[in-house]
């Protein structure tokens, strides 16, 4: 043990630059899951609202709607994150760097976390809203105080997997220069031949799912008072 710890000490990779790749990762996770958070959650609501027997049932908007966002749920992360390369050059002015790589994440997440919010609210027991609607709550209000607050344990529970999801993508999106441990575990890791970056790029990525499996089932089991 003490043998590894030495060398890993003296790899001047790791010592430099993984701090420096942890934080980028960090950056790019944290921005894209707010994003992620204030246009996901608000577009599962929709989803589930223009459905049939939702609060707003309008069968055209609710396909044309569902078809888009099926459309960019179902494709390949990764091949996302190259053909909208044009996109992200629009909006950040580059395509490389953990900045450019917010743009594909946001992108890839966002109906993903959109159909877990839809399956979270529809969990919603009917009789709460028809009672809602009885009492003569607007829709904006049934929304916020019956079909969220009721869902808000399993929506955490979504974000949290949503998150998750977006430290592999942000893994993912380093080997088409990302930026953050994926492209250093490429890059220095597995290009250079180095395996120690390569092996504690890994380990620090699994640390982090870890960290935020454990706070996210933490947050849900407090919200959750059935």
């Amino acid at each position: 043990m003490g043998e590894l710890w030495n060398e890993l000490a003296s790899n001047r990779v790791i010592t430099e630059k993984l701090p420096e790749a942890t934080l980028e990762t960090l950056q790019m996770v944290g921005l894209s899951a707010l994003i992620t958070l204030v246009v996901g959650l608000p577009l599962g609501l929709l989803l589930r609202s223009l459905s049939a027997d939702g609060l707003l049932p309008h069968r055209t908007a609710a396909s044309v709607l569902g078809f888009v966002v099926n459309v960019l749920r179902s494709l390949p992360f990764i091949i996302l994150a190259l053909a909208i390369i044009p996109v992200t050059r629009a909006i950040v002015g580059t395509s490389l760097g953990w900045e450019a790589a917010v743009v594909p994440l946001s992108i890839g997440t966002i109906p993903f976390f959109a159909r877990l919010v839809e399956t979270a609210v529809r969990d919603v027991a009917p009789g709460k809203v028809e009672a809602a609607r009885v009492m003569g709550s607007t829709t904006p209000k049934i929304l916020r105080a019956v079909l969220v607050r009721e869902a808000l344990p399993s929506i955490v529970s979504a974000f949290t997997v949503t998150v998750i999801t977006l430290i592999g993508f942000s893994a993912m999106v380093g080997a088409i220069g990302g930026g953050g441990l994926g492209f250093l575990a490429i890059t220095y890791g597995f290009q250079r031949f180095d395996p120690p970056v390569l092996y504690t790029s890994i380990v620090v990525i699994v640390a982090l799912v870890t960290v935020v499996q454990l706070v996210g089932d933490l947050v849900a089991r407090r919200l959750d008072h059935r």
